[in-house]
């Protein structure tokens, strides 16, 4: 089987698209696939290209077996409307040209924006072949959640083009049951909608020492320590964490890896709060994450209070839970759902300022036992979520369709 993959985020870059996409075609390969992905070069979030890469019209190389295909995209950093459009718009364009060189017997094209799936569309009809539709957001939604656009008309003109799109795709696979029920609802025939939620590589992220020298490194020896790893953009509403913390028990620490478009306030505001219990870190290599994570005592996965983001499961849980780090979740609906049934951690109402507090102590508190209360929860959280098994589900599922 030839598959060809459209993504406009690959590894080097680490945000989760990225990271799903290479778990699964390197998966694939490994079981006798043919895999060529057509991506860009990596410059997510900071809109600068990685160092080793250039901006070419196309670039070439092999990633475990996988080929990759990089084109020309005008790049842009994770902020302002208009220059993103043109970002997504110039890859889909680009993806669409070189796609057309390549043999292939099935097409994937990934969100979370859809101009990379109207790519993909193209593609097939151009090929006469299938094409799938993975869904990781509901994208122009969770445009109006964070309140990057107002203006109702474009976003309704977008959301014309997202119905067309699912009509169109041979099979629709999100990442989230609340994905699927949110498409039927929207009259998308369910017979082609197959889930396949995020997980994790249980070869790469498993129970470790923590790192002694890390600890050293950043002074951090006797903290209990707090971390978020990932985008520091507006859906992930990191102010609200930084107002709350300024009182906090001395002993707790906070961690912050990543950049984004909200990074830049962010330093601003722990600044003018005087906040010396928190440690801001750019992005670390991804064979890196695992070392970082080892020295956490808690993992935080915090977004914006929306009813949009009731329905996103944010992968970052998956690769804590496999470390055996709690999560202290600022999420609600079909992500609170998994933490509670697993008792992996704890669970608070986002924006609740005293919530946030209560279920930080009381993780805390639990943390002072002899016995972790939440370590089999999270053991079983990450088996049942193990990123291989679901890269076979989701080869069986496009083998259905060619």
């Amino acid at each position: 089987m030839r598959i060809l993959f459209l993504t406009d985020n690959f590894p080097p870059e680490m945000n989760a698209p990225a990271t799903r996409t290479w778990e699964h075609c390197k998966e694939w390969v490994n079981l006798g696939v043919n895999v060529t992905v057509i991506t860009c070069a990596p410059n997510f979030p900071e809109g600068k290209v990685f160092k080793g890469y250039k901006n070419k019209f196309i670039q070439t190389e092999l990633i475990d077996g996988i080929k990759v295909v990089r084109v020309w995209s005008y790049i842009s950093a994770n902020n302002g409307f208009l220059k993103r459009i043109i970002d997504y718009t110039s890859y889909a364009i680009m993806s669409f040209i070189v796609g057309l060189w390549y043999k292939c017997d099935v097409i994937i094209a990934t969100s979370p924006q859809f101009f990379t799936t109207i790519s993909g569309y193209a593609l097939s009809v151009f090929k006469r072949k299938p094409w799938i539709f993975e869904l990781r957001d509901l994208w122009p939604e969770s445009i109006r959640a964070v309140g990057a656009m107002e203006n109702k008309r474009i976003l309704d003109f977008f959301e014309k083009i997202e119905l067309f799109l699912y009509k169109k795709a041979t099979l629709i696979i999100p990442v989230t049951d609340s994905f699927k029920q949110n498409l039927i609802n929207r009259g998308i025939n369910e017979s082609k909608i197959k889930v396949i939620k995020n997980g994790v590589d249980l070869s790469v992220y498993k129970p470790i020492e923590k790192d002694s020298q890390l600890l050293e490194k950043y002074q951090l020896k006797n903290k209990f320590i707090v971390s978020y790893i990932g985008t520091h953009g507006m859906a992930h509403n990191l102010s609200f964490i930084l107002d709350s913390i300024k009182d906090l028990n001395g002993d707790i620490h906070f961690l912050f890896i990543g950049g984004g478009a909200s990074k830049e306030k962010l330093l601003n505001q722990a600044k003018h709060l005087n906040l010396n219990n928190c440690t801001f870190l750019d992005f670390v290599p991804k064979s890196e994450i695992s070392k970082y994570i080892s020295i956490i005592d808690v993992a935080l996965v915090n977004l914006k209070k929306s009813d949009t983001f009731k329905t996103v499961i944010p992968s970052k849980i998956f690769e804590n839970a496999a470390m055996r780090k709690p999560i202290l979740l600022g999420v609600e609906g079909e992500s609170a759902q998994i933490i509670n049934s697993y008792k992996a951690g704890e669970c608070f109402t986002p924006e609740d300022k005293d919530d946030f507090l209560l279920k930080l102590n009381k993780i805390y508190n639990n943390s002072k036992q002899e016995h972790n209360c939440y370590f089999e929860g999270l053991g079983n959280l990450a088996q049942d979520f193990n990123r291989r098994s679901l890269a076979n589900k989701m080869l069986n599922t496009i083998k259905f369709i060619t």
